[in-house]
């Protein structure tokens, strides 16, 4: 199959897994609106096209919470990504260090901090949910500490889960969801080759110590019903801010004023996310939630935003708008389900290349003279 595009991975990712990873990574909240929105909001913004502007050299690099980076682009947190392919966290950190970008390892990866930190030397961030047992939660920054994690990622948008509807089609939740899960596993012999059979362990590495070495699939839904708190406020991030000594990132923020709850409490950078339309369906779409949001805090701090960034236009367009750098999240699982890491570094090499030709087509050189002049 031939690939050339973030879509055409996501049909040979499509092809290749079973249908409860395939729907997890592709879904979204209750209809779906707001994750097709991200999408359609994004491409419909609209850029000048300027010409004789002298675009021979074009520099993509730019530094983000003291990090240099080789483009404004890291790999966001996923869940379970290490089940997309084998050690799949490893493979997708690697090639994003390869790029000379930041892999972002999420709460409820199949890899521990450990493993992926031993197998890369580049900048490894980590994401952190709001968990109920904060005796854990400490023990967790402690262990990102150790390992050399460089930013905390903090998400503050999934007191609750959405309601997926897709996963209790597919079989990743609901009844007799592990049989299910086994039967259409056997009808992707590759998939289950490399990551069902040579993958192993698939247990919840980060989350060893209180689900124990036997963790898996089967607790990772039921975990995450009955472990978030849906009682945080503000007021007790004091405590994760005096527990944190690097950067320290809010995800999640779609609204001014919690991006500037997020600068009162002395956070370094916020992510402006709606979880890919994973959570509140009818929500704005990050596209259209940044330009104030960036209005409001972007001299306080680093404004970042995912949700719906399919190709380096789209990440131009999200820099145009207000961010300083853009997360990718469905875009690098499904490189990573079709291809592995060769799959990522590929991507994340289309990813700069289209924003080069984007920039080129705008009449701009730097990351830094990207703003809102080059929109229409």
């Amino acid at each position: 199959m031939i690939i050339s595009s973030t879509l055409d991975f996501r049909e040979a990712a499509r092809r290749r897994l079973p249908r409860f990873l395939f729907d997890y990574a592709d879904g979204g909240a209750y209809a779906e609106e707001t994750l097709r929105r991200n999408v359609s909001d994004l491409a419909g913004i609209a850029l000048r096209q300027r010409v004789l502007k002298n675009v021979a050299d074009i520099d993509l690099s730019t530094t983000l919470f003291g990090q240099k980076m080789a483009m404004p682009v890291g790999l966001g947190p996923v869940g379970i990504s290490g089940m997309y392919h084998r050690r799949g966290e490893v493979q997708a950190a690697r090639a994003a260090n390869g790029a000379g970008l930041p892999f972002c390892l999420s709460t409820v990866s199949i890899c521990s901090l450990a493993e992926v930190a031993a197998a890369t030397d580049g900048p490894l961030w980590f994401q952190l949910y709001v968990i109920r047992d904060r005796a854990f939660m400490r023990d967790l920054l402690a262990t990102a500490k150790q390992q050399g994690a460089k930013a905390l990622v903090f998400t503050v948008d999934m007191p609750v889960p959405g309601a997926r509807y897709r996963d209790a089609h597919s079989g990743m939740s609901g009844a007799y969801g592990p049989l299910r899960r086994v039967l259409q596993a056997m009808g992707k012999p590759s998939w289950a080759w490399n990551v069902g059979l040579r993958g192993r362990p698939h247990r919840l590495g980060n989350l060893e110590p209180v689900l124990g070495k036997d963790s898996g699939m089967n607790d990772y839904m039921g975990w995450l019903g009955s472990n978030f708190d849906p009682s945080i406020a503000w007021s007790d991030l004091d405590w994760i801010r005096q527990s944190w000594d690097g950067p320290l990132i809010i995800k999640g923020i779609l609204d001014p004023d919690d991006a500037r709850s997020a600068a009162d409490i002395g956070a370094d950078g916020i992510v402006v996310s709606n979880h890919g339309g994973r959570q509140l369906d009818g929500v704005l779409s990050s596209a259209r939630a940044l330009p104030a949001i960036a209005d409001a805090v972007g001299d306080r701090l680093t404004v970042l935003a995912d949700s719906g960034v399919r190709s380096g236009l789209d990440v131009v367009r999200m820099l145009a708008l207000g961010a300083q750098g853009v997360l990718l999240g469905r875009a690098w699982v499904y490189a990573l389900a079709a291809r592995g890491g060769i799959g990522v570094s590929q991507l994340l090499e289309l990813f700069a290349k289209e924003m080069k030709v984007a920039m080129a087509l705008t009449g701009v050189r730097s990351i830094a003279e990207i703003d809102r002049s080059i929109l229409a």
